[in-house]
């Protein structure tokens, strides 16, 4: 039981991934949050908790289940698609 506790603490590259990835969701929310519109910015924090290590162990043993990583990337991908090619924040980021 000791080893499977210490396993769960090691970084992984898809905790890793899952950290940064989540990061930046939550950075381009409060971009949204503060530079566009609260609603668009909330809807990005609420998402970035899916990546977040931690909240993804929580859903595993409060709820039995966690999201499948390829729903993850998938996910990830159209945020990103839809924040550089939809948004306003894309918009904002293309006159720099």
């Amino acid at each position: 039981m000791e080893n499977k506790m210490a396993s769960d603490n090691k970084p992984t590259i898809w905790n890793i991934a899952g950290w940064l990835f989540g990061l930046l969701v939550i950075i381009i929310g409060i971009l949204n949050l503060f530079l566009v519109h609260p609603v668009p910015g909330i809807a990005y924090l609420l998402i970035s908790l899916i990546y977040l290590p931690p909240v993804n162990t929580y859903f595993r043993k409060k709820l039995g289940f966690a999201l499948p990583a390829i729903v993850k990337i998938i996910l990830g991908i159209v945020l990103i698609m839809f924040t550089l090619g939809v948004s306003d924040l894309g918009d904002m980021i293309d006159k720099l």
